[in-house]
């Protein structure tokens, strides 16, 4: 009976390893999509996978997801820290089609991921009028934004909605926005955090609000092209403060180019905002080296309603 058991030990202990063995091969730290991929490959570069959501899986956490060629790799949900790299020149691009759905959900809340942060790189994002939100983060640390366009949503382009306190970094460079009911960007901490953001060379356009600053949304804009939606930047606050800087960007064919509610504080510099109805509209501070001409209602200088006063341009 004795030797019956510590057979069946050693069996038991064999398949445990097996099994931990499978499992950290299943978990690779870069995987590989097609658009003539399949979902039961193992996402190598030789057998790739069909769908982000069937690489990511399959990907370790800090891992990365890269694209082999053009092709429509599904809507995914983000539960760790990963990259998505969607090609690029000579590379190929990733595009996801999210018809009556969410494009990318970034949702990480596990306290053994001591990063939780997500880069998406190269990607489409096509709502094809019907879709919810472009990119919708929940949880995490941190979200960096590359070379991405995003289109064609019945909410937000970019929603960061946390329901729990976080004090959090976000960031984006070479992004372009468009053709959503709700804002380009939508930001609001909850409670007393903040979000932490970094826009570089961002263009939004045909949405409700470009940019709508909410409780705690802290940080700066530049280089960018805000055109043709009801309100260029909106900053509004609630338990926490909000602080928005604008530096070289363009406000253009809005109602209102920069909205700013009580409490919160927009700052310009090198802007321009022309074409508007009114140009801005509460507590901005500006340095005076601005050009803002060319509106139904410059408010520069002048009094705004906000009852401040703005230098000469």
């Amino acid at each position: 009976m004795n030797k019956f058991r510590l057979c069946m030990n050693v069996i038991a202990f064999i398949a445990f390893t097996v099994a931990l063995s499978a499992a950290a091969q299943a978990q690779a730290t870069r995987t590989w999509v097609s658009g003539v991929g399949d979902d039961v490959n193992p996402c190598s570069r030789t057998a790739p996978c069909k769908t982000y959501a069937g690489a990511i899986s399959k990907t370790a956490r800090d891992g990365e997801i890269s694209t082999l060629d053009p092709g429509g790799f599904g809507a995914v949900t983000i539960t760790k820290s990963i990259t998505i790299n969607g090609g690029g020149t000579g590379q190929g691009y990733g595009s996801i089609l999210a018809a009556l759905t969410n494009g990318v959900i970034v949702n990480i809340t596990d306290p053994a991921d001591t990063r939780k942060n997500v880069r998406l790189n190269w990607l489409d994002i096509n709502g094809a009028s019907t879709g919810l939100d472009g990119i919708r983060w929940l949880a995490g640390n941190g979200l960096h934004i590359e070379n991405t366009h995003i289109d064609g949503f019945t909410g937000d382009g970019i929603d960061v909605a946390f329901s729990a306190l976080n004090n959090t970094a976000f960031s984006m460079r070479n992004v372009t926005i468009r053709n959503c009911t709700g804002a380009g960007v939508k930001m609001s901490a909850n409670s007393t955090g903040t979000t932490g953001f970094s826009f570089e060379r961002i263009n939004i356009s045909r949405c409700g609000t470009g940019i709508d600053a909410q409780n705690g949304s802290r940080g700066t804009v530049s280089d960018s092209v805000l055109a043709l939606n009801s309100t260029g930047v909106s900053a509004t606050e609630g338990s926490s403060n909000t602080e928005v800087n604008l530096d070289s960007t363009s406000f253009t064919g809005h109602v209102t180019g920069i909205s700013v509610g009580a409490g919160a504080r927009a700052r310009i510099s090198r802007c321009l905002l022309t074409q508007n109805v009114t140009s801005l509209t509460g507590p901005v501070d500006t340095g005076g080296n601005n050009t803002i001409m060319g509106n139904t209602n410059n408010n520069a200088p002048g009094v705004p309603s906000g009852g401040q006063s703005f230098p000469q341009n």
